[in-house]
């Protein structure tokens, strides 16, 4: 996963479970007048077409069906095979677009989808992965998330989360789902998308994949996760532990889930070669069980911030910029999975330092 060059077409996957309002969402980003050429590639199930021909009729957008069903490798496949036809007609100018959007079906893993970004160098030479975003449908999503996996899969992919229908619900109950899916993944913004509505700034061009120096954490999510973990404490600050005596929110314990996220800190160096050798083993043993993972870290003899992030088995890391003078030098980083043995990453981690 190596950082961005010009002339990559950028492509987006949109993920959520039945009626969660991706298609909405997409007709309206298809409808809106940004001037720009959308290629739709549509993974779904049997007879859910009816809503291309609108989408065909409506927008003059290019449209490509995939009705194969949900196998992860015939997906793989066929979705390489799509994006490699879509590129090579559009380099012969036989087809226009500026952008593709890959709609999955509602118990799709977007986890194959985004490796056949990296995994495949004729896609990675044409194509720029830009994010995950994931539909959450507000009136169903606890039922949703307590009985189904890919639904929580889904979350813990994403790089920007949407709850629709949040109208159909009182506050209280979006404001525990919103909690609930901060606790599954820190790393995305949460959202609310009614009838689809949502400025393109939320949906295009959103980076998630790059491999930049900006780790956005939610805040909240930092200082509660300090208050119930006082085992790691080795960069923590007590400051950080009041949280625990008033803290307002809806406590997540209600719903253990098993897509968990959490932070490794510390304000040591990393020795580089022990990192590394210490990632590969965790990813061979619990590669399928990491969604994402990302970090921003202080390595022995770089002046430069290593940006590291992984989906699965597949990671990658590049340089960052300078440690700037006075700039206190730490790592942070997140890993969201399921049930990912947390002592085993943590402690695993602290054995690579210097």
């Amino acid at each position: 996963m190596t950082n961005t060059s010009k002339g990559l077409i950028p492509a987006t996957i949109l993920t959520g479970f039945l009626g969660s309002g991706k298609t909405t969402l997409l007709k309206r980003v298809l409808s809106e007048a940004h001037g720009q050429k959308i290629a739709v590639i549509e993974n779904e199930f049997g007879e859910e077409n009816i809503d291309t021909d609108i989408l065909v009729t409506d927008a003059k957008e290019q449209i490509i069906q995939m009705n194969n069903g949900c196998v992860c490798c015939t997906i793989r496949e066929d979705l390489r095979t799509t994006l490699s036809d879509l590129a090579a007609k559009r380099r012969k100018g036989e087809l226009q677009f500026d952008r593709v959007i890959i709609e999955t079906t509602g118990l799709a893993d977007p986890g194959p989808v985004a490796q056949t970004f990296f995994m495949d160098d004729e896609i990675a030479e044409s194509y720029l992965l830009d994010s995950i975003l994931t539909l959450v449908d507000a009136k169903h999503a606890e039922e949703q998330l307590n009985t189904r996996q890919e639904a929580r899969r889904q979350i813990g992919f994403a790089d920007q989360i949407f709850i629709s229908k949040s109208d159909l619900v009182d506050a209280a109950a979006v404001d525990a789902l919103t909690h609930r899916i901060k606790h599954m993944n820190p790393r995305a913004p949460v959202h609310k998308a009614h009838f689809g509505e949502a400025p393109l700034s939320q949906i295009f061009d959103l980076r998630g994949f790059n491999l930049n120096a900006k780790l956005e954490i939610d805040p909240d999510f930092l200082k509660a996760d300090d208050a119930h973990d006082h085992g790691h404490d080795h960069a923590h600050h007590d400051h950080d532990h009041e949280h625990g005596e008033h803290c307002n929110h809806p406590h997540h314990h209600v719903h253990d889930d098993d897509v968990k996220s959490f932070v490794f800190r510390s304000e040591k160096a990393f020795n580089p070669a022990k990192l590394e050798d210490f990632l590969g083993a965790i990813v061979q043993v619990y590669g399928p069980k990491m969604l994402r993972y990302k970090g921003v870290l202080y390595m022995k003899g770089s002046d430069k911030k290593v940006i590291f992030q992984g989906v699965h088995q597949l990671m990658g890391s590049d340089l960052g910029p300078k440690w700037m003078p006075g700039e206190k030098k730490a790592s942070k980083m997140v890993f969201i999975g399921i049930d990912l043995p947390k002592e085993i990453l943590l402690q695993g981690m602290e054995g690579c330092l210097v």
